[in-house]
């Protein structure tokens, strides 16, 4: 992984030790009543962690007919107390509905699974689906992993066929086991976890044989199968990105990671719920009495400006304004700091048609309206992103939160960053570059807790560690030629 880095310009102040006390919902066992048996197996189990702490077990399982239907769910056992888990979504075929593609190369989905999940005490010490332990959020995790963009990319649209049967032209495998060795307490996913939009072409070796549109089958081979270990290390936290739109893979993101209860309205089946479908408001998530997630779903955020005086951007752009009003109240809680997530970039970088770009201009024309000069409200000390498919550690000199890019899971690589970049560049207006290190090559970024702050670093596919830094407050000093000392 080759990475360049600005040097540095000003000197870091030390930051307070943050202590994780993860805050989850209690919720009351019974006994379960006797049943004819678990079903046959698991596609998946794990955890996610949802709004103000509050952590779901999720099973996937096969379809199930006949008398069998009320056993679709296995038992859950939580701290020697068993119930059966709760159907959040069950087995379907969906019509086929508009999509980002044109209808000759679309299709129904077909979700041939049951969906289940169960809502995990507050307090709980141990859980398991049958034979399978689940992972609980620890009271202060130690190392987060921060991954984005891990499918496997067939788009017809760009004439984009990735070699999804190569496990070096599509690594995520590879990334997600290298992720799990690390053994960390948590993951976060930046978004797009699905990108086998269309059927392979003939022609195109690659990719030959592999799924393609928006159904069970899809997902398993884009994010589920390749991703058992890591599912199965730690909890994890699930940001919405572009490629689970309503008109892309939207109806496996509410059935299988949204953290909200699952509602028809909200389940991107039927395209006049769009305009409720893209769009969830953003929630808390605690790791510790002084510091909090904010998330936030920025899936249908585009890249230009967005201008409320047309019919066709006035929505999007009152939708986004509502929810950043939300995410000043969230982070105005005294005491709090905030961690940022959200899919596209706000303040960082990309290379379009060979010229360099700054962030997410739609998200900018929104937040300047509330915050025109620092774009973030008070307290939010870093953000973290997919999208822009490279690694990107950034920090300003000017009043603005610290980056990071972590889009280097899996999906084709960006276009790589100048060197030396131009430091006069900032990514909007009145923010002002103070360093950046950056590189194009697949991996995923590891958190850990230190005494005087964060330590974030960059590993490569197999999880050598290629450039390192330390966040402090606001502020990252980094070093691209290994660890920081």
């Amino acid at each position: 992984m080759t990475f360049t880095c600005t040097p540095q310009i000003s000197h870091f102040t030390n930051c307070v030790l943050l202590l994780f006390v993860p805050l989850f919902t209690a919720c009351s066992l019974m006994p379960a009543p006797h049943s004819s048996g678990p079903p046959s197996r698991l596609h998946a189990a794990f955890v996610v962690v949802g709004e103000n702490g509050a952590a779901t077990a999720r099973a996937i399982m096969p379809q199930v007919v006949g008398a069998q239907v009320g056993n679709a769910c296995p038992e859950i056992t939580i701290d020697g107390t068993t119930q059966r888990m709760l159907v959040r979504a069950s087995a379907a075929t969906l019509a086929q509905r508009p999509t980002a593609s044109d209808s000759a190369s679309s299709k129904p989905s077909v979700f041939d699974v049951t969906v289940c999940e169960f809502p995990l005490p507050r307090h709980a010490a141990r859980a398991a689906i049958g034979a399978t332990t689940l992972r609980l959020p620890k009271a202060e995790p130690q190392r987060i992993i921060v991954i984005g963009d891990t499918g496997c990319r067939m788009k017809r649209a760009d004439n984009a066929w990735q070699a999804c049967l190569d496990q070096k032209e599509w690594p995520f495998r590879t990334i997600a086991d290298a992720a799990a060795a690390m053994a960390p307490d948590l993951v976060i996913h930046v978004g797009d976890y699905h990108y086998r939009e269309n059927a392979c072409p003939p022609n195109i070796p690659g990719c030959q044989g592999s799924p393609w549109g928006y159904g069970w089958d899809t997902w398993q081979a884009d994010l589920f199968e390749p991703a058992a270990k890591l599912l199965a290390t730690a909890p994890w936290v699930v940001a919405r990105g572009n490629h689970e739109e309503c008109r892309r893979a939207g109806q496996g993101w509410f059935r299988l990671l949204d953290v909200r209860p699952f509602e028809e309205s909200r389940s991107c089946n039927d395209a006049k719920n769009d305009l409720i479908g893209n769009f969830t408001p953003p929630y808390p998530l605690p790791l510790a009495a002084d510091l909090q997630l904010i998330m936030f779903d920025s899936a249908v955020a585009g890249s230009g400006p967005l201008d409320p005086s047309t019919p066709r951007e006035a929505h999007t752009y009152n939708q986004y304004l509502q929810q950043f009003v939300t995410v000043d109240a969230l982070a105005a809680k005294p005491g709090v700091n905030s961690i940022f997530i959200n899919h596209h970039p706000i303040l960082a970088y990309s290379v379009y048609d060979k010229s360099l770009q700054g962030g997410n201009r739609a998200l900018q024309s929104v937040m300047k309206s509330n915050h025109p000069q620092t774009y973030y409200p008070a307290g939010v000390q870093l953000a973290l992103h997919g999208h822009v498919h490279l690694f990107e550690a950034i920090s300003f000199s000017s009043n603005h939160p610290a980056t990071i890019v972590s889009g280097i899971g899996g999906d084709e690589l960006s276009t790589v960053l100048p060197d030396p970049f131009p430091t006069h560049a900032g990514p909007a207006p009145a923010v002002t570059l103070e360093s950046i290190v950056h590189g194009n090559d697949f991996g995923f970024v590891v958190m850990d807790k230190r005494q005087s702050g964060w330590q974030i670093s960059a590993h490569d596919v197999h999880g050598i560690s290629k450039a390192t830094c330390i966040l402090t407050r606001s502020k990252l000093r980094c070093d691209k030629t290994g660890l920081l000392k």
